[in-house]
């Protein structure tokens, strides 16, 4: 952008941020009094500590436990009958087999808790009787999986998982959960909170977002100012930015070619008109043996104007000349200061106020959780 004097819609450019999560970070802000919370530094994140907690073992995992599968004997016994959940297709196995149990309250507690109670859960769990599933159940049965910790010296290995969540929480869990109350993710975690409350809040603040991108324009603006960029206003108040400053052309104050006076004269009278009809309106009458060259020395002037930002031409290939800026003098309050120049420069602070402005993101529950979009920190991509 900064070697090409070419003017982008900043509106435009919020969007191609927002088109893909991985080119915007998403800040999350809590009241002191009603913060959310983490599971360490880099860890989930909830509006509900209870259902943190109830979670942190499945969320903490691999952070925590070395897992390995291994084959155990071929399961022993006559059983005619296996357990199986309904929502998920899941083998529990015989409902009196000694695993049945624990796999029954782990399924529920990692997959199904947040939708519906327990006893619920239990009534669709259905009986199957058929041979062929029988056997697929004693077949995976027999893979266990063992979890090492990796915390500890001697590291020491558990034959399934309630014994290793035990040992999670009287072990990690009281150090784990901490209460937070701002926290930047990237927009592709952002979609996949494992907190709903909060995941909803993003996604109602990134559909807002994409219909007007007051906060992302905002925050682009400031990087662009910051970057030697220039923002203007053009084209019913929209706002642009370009490498060039946009100036209009002083035709009193240099004595331009007929050429340069005869291209801000079109384009001033056509704008929004292209380079090549823009060769065509002031060509028309050049002979054909002329006009090779004269196209070039066409292209030279042109060139030159848009670098010096005497015309502004437009990323969709459009071309027009920079707003006059128009003193004008209240009666009540005569003041140098009151021109549109001024105004204007004023407006460029308010980036993004264009269509429905920065409304506060709705609470998530309790938690009051403030949603904020902004370009992603070190975006690769757009």
């Amino acid at each position: 952008m900064k070697s090409n004097p070419v003017a982008y819609s900043v509106f435009a450019l919020a969007r191609l941020f927002l088109d893909k999560p991985e080119r915007y970070d998403v800040h999350l802000t809590a009241k002191p009094e009603a913060p959310f919370y983490q599971l360490g530094e880099e860890g989930a994140i909830s509006a509900d500590r209870e259902f943190l907690e109830s979670n942190a073992f499945r969320f903490a995992l691999d952070d925590s436990y070395k897992l390995e599968v291994v084959q155990s004997d071929p399961i022993k016994g006559n059983f005619t009958s296996v357990a199986r959940c309904r929502s998920s297709g899941t083998l529990l196995g015989p409902t009196n087999h000694h695993a049945y149990q624990p796999k029954l309250r782990s399924l529920y507690e990692q997959r199904f808790s947040r939708r519906m109670s327990f006893p619920d859960y239990q009534r669709q769990i259905e009986i199957v009787s058929d041979p062929a599933v029988v056997e697929q159940w004693k077949e995976d049965a027999r893979s266990i999986t063992t979890y090492t910790t990796l915390k500890e010296e001697p590291p020491v290995t558990f034959n399934n998982a309630a014994e290793a969540e035990r040992h999670f929480r009287q072990n990690y869990l009281a150090t784990l959960v901490r209460p937070v109350n701002e926290r930047t993710i990237d927009g592709v975690a952002s979609r996949q909170l494992p907190d709903r409350s909060l995941r909803r809040l993003v996604e109602d603040a990134w559909s807002r977002e994409t219909r007007s991108p007051s906060q992302i324009m905002q925050e682009l603006s400031s990087r662009f100012r910051d970057a030697g960029l220039h923002i203007f206003r053009h084209k019913r108040g929209m706002l642009f930015v370009t490498s060039v400053r946009p100036r209009p052309f002083a035709h009193d104050q240099t004595g331009a070619s007929a050429q340069v006076q005869s291209i801000l004269q079109t384009v001033g009278a056509n704008p929004g008109t292209n380079r090549k009809d823009l060769a065509e309106k002031i060509l028309v009458e050049v002979p054909a043996e002329e006009r090779e060259a004269r196209k070039l020395a066409l292209a030279s002037d042109l060139r030159w104007l848009i670098s010096e930002g005497n015309v502004i031409e437009f990323n969709d290939g459009s071309l027009d000349l920079p707003r006059v800026k128009v003193k004008v003098v209240e009666e009540s309050k005569p003041s140098p200061s009151s021109s549109v120049e001024d105004q204007e420069t004023k407006s460029e602070g308010d980036a993004a106020q264009e269509s429905e402005g920065s409304a506060p993101v709705p609470a998530a529950g309790e938690a009051e959780v403030t949603t904020t979009i902004q370009p992603a920190t070190s975006s690769q991509d757009g």
